[in-house]
């Protein structure tokens, strides 16, 4: 299974909705919590190419982006084939 990485901020719906996505799909992603900032915020704001908001989804390092784009991409049903792999 592909490693799976998320970025999140606590009470944020967008990140719960990524979350639950993830978990019915059989995946538990390593979690990075920057609600208070830290050395994780600038490390994801440099991999998401700039992006501020949260969640951003990586998968093997590969940039998926937030909730919307990884709801997207499982709609277009390109993301089963990326946590296969």
């Amino acid at each position: 299974m592909a490693k799976v990485e998320i970025y999140t901020k606590a009470y944020c719906p967008y990140c719960t909705r990524a979350m639950s996505l993830l978990a019915k799909k059989g995946v538990e992603p390593e979690e990075h919590d920057i609600t208070m900032g830290g050395p994780r915020r600038p490390e994801m704001i440099q991999r998401a190419n700039g992006r501020t908001t949260v969640p951003q989804i990586f998968i093997d390092g590969k940039h998926i982006g937030g909730s919307d784009d990884l709801a997207a991409l499982d709609r277009a049903g390109g993301l089963d084939p990326l946590l296969a792999a």
